[in-house]
């Protein structure tokens, strides 16, 4: 069986598209040669700056052939619709089969298509996935149509077996395939011919080009810590940096050098996001002080000086960089030391959202709504007001305007500069985390309730609003703060109600939208939107109606707010609905956060019925607990039995008319199975009520899973629905206790199943 070589050919492709380009290519001409009928042993695709190839080993010599019997019309069908049939198989009238059918005779077409050689099925998919590859950006060049991300230079496509090797005939826009290559750019110009997969690999690493990018990545790793350890420093580790410096190189070289003395005072935090984002360097670290004091720059090519023309280069540059960095350093902490009163007055012109008002509008928001968190996570409510007064203060520094990225890390330097207590520096780092599933969660007590206060500010404000996410659209990444919210509450054990705190702040967003209503109507001297507000509360549905219509320009934001009015409901009950809705939101996440913990998404619905669901460490809690006792087989056959007392007792009492919810007697039982369950029951009981009173879930749980062998034996040797009127009653109020005991934990009905 042959096997097949692709390498297409180009100037320099970005080093971000190029893994999402392998695997591009070896989707599109796998799938295409199956579609033709070919299949193969195993695929293998590859990137380097100047090339794409695909490696398919095994490949058939020849699709096999095919016959299809295709169902036509009725033989007795119109003219037409039977020559519409044969011009579709090819086929003339008396090629077709008459077979009979159950309405009658049918026209049939038995079309049989020869096995086509490998080479020409090769070059039809090869030459519709050039012309169809989706590069997220790509350019034209020359004359012709061809679209590629870079002008493409030399197509490769080599058919090989033991009998030897032959270039498939593919052609496209003036593009003829070929069987030869290129190497280094520098180091082996010229082309060379090869004759398959093995000899190609082989040729291009002695013409200094290392085909793999896994280990371009793994050799520029080797060396550079080898390097940075004889130096007595560390590499600091970057995977993004490593992957992209891989796809920017054929043939890396490592070269080392020292930070000059004069930046060496700025945090290493500044010198790491200077060098990676402009140099693409790696930071070096001392590993006894956590300095960063040199770097490592990865060349393509080597030279006869070692390396010394391109340090001295990249040192001239980085200088530069490094200057700029220390200006902004330097002009940053004296703003800093003065207590960054400059910072804080200028985020009053920081536009947050135009309908929730400026970044001071939300710091305040923010200050009040922490100290009413503060006492719940442990933190002293002063300390955690001043952390959230000054947390965004970094936002106007010059180092975050240069470097986005490091606001927060910028504020914690600057909060200490300007004698600030630790934790509340900490806070101001720490307050837009965690980021991602994969973030750290702060501990410290001020910095929680920081993060909390900044997440629920943000999502109560979009919610008050009506900027929810939608679908696959999340424009403020609210789902990622809400995702933030859980993290930080689960993964410090916090115990408190958020509805309380969501109510809090929706009531100081929709302050917030109205005031940043009557700002834009008093600019233009309009009616105030508050007066609007006001003025609509005691208004008719239908007078509201024509006020509104009378106001010039009214305000999204405050135009969602009166028709809550508008439609009679109050203020307070617009927050609450608007709260309710955030808090099922909540849930929603925390429903998609528990799946990845392995708990039931069932589970979590029976848990979210019970009382407390706002209180999230609870919940999970429960949660744990009922997933636990679910998968022993106790726990999942009691349920079974649950469900059986209650589906028992709903055709009872729907049959009655009564509610069977008390009065079981165990005078009236008649058997031991019954006095059994009797007795189980009060010693589950027994034990349930004070274990759910101290939250201890396992040993309520486990109580609950015990009663399964006394409920089955009870069903196993009792009629519940028994001719005597008085007996059946008293086992019906029995199966009652059953259910109400079960549902004291969770709510089983939500259960699968």
């Amino acid at each position: 069986m042959p096997d097949l070589l692709i390498e297409l050919f180009s100037e320099e492709i970005p080093a971000r598209m190029q893994a999402r380009a392998a695997d591009d290519l070896k989707r599109l001409v796998t799938d295409g040669l199956v579609a033709a009928g070919l299949t193969y042993a195993g695929a293998g695709a590859f990137a380097t700056p100047r090339r794409l190839t695909l490696a398919v080993e095994g490949l058939d010599a020849a699709s096999r052939p095919t016959v299809e019997d295709r169902k036509g019309p009725m033989v007795t069908a119109p003219e037409a619709a039977v020559q519409g049939f044969l011009r579709s198989t090819g086929l003339t009238l008396d090629q077709l089969e008459r077979r009979a059918d159950k309405k009658g005779e049918v026209w049939f077409a038995v079309i049989r298509k020869p096995g086509r050689p490998a080479a020409d099925i090769i070059a039809e998919v090869l030459a519709d996935a050039i012309r169809n590859f989706p590069w997220p950006k790509s350019m034209r060049w020359g004359a012709g149509s061809l679209r590629w991300v870079r002008p493409l230079q030399s197509i490769l496509c080599v058919l090989s077996s033991e009998a030897g090797s032959e270039v498939v005939p593919v052609s496209i826009d003036g593009f003829v395939a070929g069987n030869t290559t290129e190497g280094h750019r520098f180091m082996a110009p010229g082309r060379f011919a090869v004759s398959g997969f093995d000899d190609y690999h082989a040729k291009l690493k002695r013409a200094f080009v290392i085909l793999d990018g896994a280990e371009r990545a793994a050799a520029i790793w080797h060396d550079a810590t080898q390097a940075a350890f004889a130096m007595g420093l560390e590499v600091v580790e970057d995977k993004g940096l490593l992957a992209e410096v891989a796809g920017l190189v054929e043939w890396p070289v490592v070269l080392l050098a020292r930070i000059p003395a004069p930046f060496l005072h700025l945090p290493p935090e500044v010198l790491q996001t200077s060098m990676r984002e402009h140099q693409k360097f790696f930071s070096l670290r001392n590993p006894a002080t956590g300095r960063i004091e040199g770097f490592v720059t990865v060349a393509n090519r080597e030279t006869t000086d070692h390396g010394d023309t391109i340090l001295k280069g990249n040192l001239k540059v980085l200088s530069a960089r490094l200057s700029d960095a220390r200006f902004f350093w330097d002009n940053d902490l004296r703003v800093a030391r003065a207590g960054m009163g400059d910072w804080l007055d200028g985020l009053a012109s920081v536009t947050f959202h135009n309908k929730l008002g400026s970044q001071a509008d939300r710091i305040a928001r923010i200050a009040a709504l922490v100290r009413e968190i503060a006492p719940f996570v442990g933190a002293d409510p002063d300390q955690a007001e001043q952390a959230a007064r000054i947390a965004k203060a970094d936002l106007r520094s010059a180092m975050v305007g240069e470097f986005p990225e490091l606001q927060g890390v910028m504020g914690r330097y600057y909060a200490l500069e300007a004698g600030m207590p630790a934790s509340v520096a900490d806070a101001a780092r720490d307050h837009y985390s965690p980021l991602g599933p994969s973030d750290a969660v702060p501990v410290a007590p001020v910095s929680v309730a920081v993060a909390l206060a900044d997440k629920l500010d943000t999502l109560t404000g979009f919610w008050a609003i009506d900027e929810k996410p939608t679908g696959s659209k999340d424009p403020f990444a609210l789902r990622r703060a809400a995702l933030g919210v859980i993290r930080l509450v689960l993964g410090n054990e916090n115990r408190c109600e958020l509805i309380p705190f969501i109510v809090s702040a929706v009531r100081r967003n929709q302050a917030a939208m109205m005031q940043a209503g009557k700002d834009h109507h008093g600019r233009h001297g309009t009616m105030s939107s508050i007066d609007a507000v006001r003025l609509a509360q005691s208004l008719s549905v239908k007078g509201i109606e024509e006020m509104t219509a009378l106001v010039e320009d009214i305000d999204t934001a405050i135009m969602t707010l009166s028709q809550g009015l508008s439609s009679g409901v109050p203020p307070q009950e617009w927050e609450l609905q608007r709260s309710s809705d955030l808090l099922a939101f909540f849930h929603d996440r925390l429903k998609v956060y528990l799946k990845d913990q392995s708990i039931r998404q069932d589970v979590i619905d029976a848990c979210l019925a019970m009382p407390e669901n706002c209180d999230l460490t609870l919940l999970v809690k429960r949660a744990e607990a009922l997933n636990a006792t679910l998968a022993t087989e106790d726990g999942a056959n009691l349920v079974q039995g649950f469900k059986r007392a209650a589906n028992i007792l709903t055709q009872a009492e729907a049959k009655d008319g009564v509610e069977y919810s008390y009065g079981a007697d165990i005078k009236f039982a008649e058997t031991d199975a019954e006095r059994a369950l009797f007795a189980a029951l009060d010693a589950a009981d027994a034990k349930i009520a004070p274990a759910m009173a101290a939250e201890d879930f396992t040993t309520a749980m486990a109580a609950m899973a015990a009663l399964r062998g006394p409920v089955d034996a009870f069903f196993t040797a009792v009629q519940v629905n028994a001719d005597n009127q008085i007996v059946r009653r008293n086992r019906l109020n029995l199966l009652s206790r059953i259910r109400t005991l079960c549902l004291s934990v969770a709510d089983l009905t939500k259960l699968d199943g």
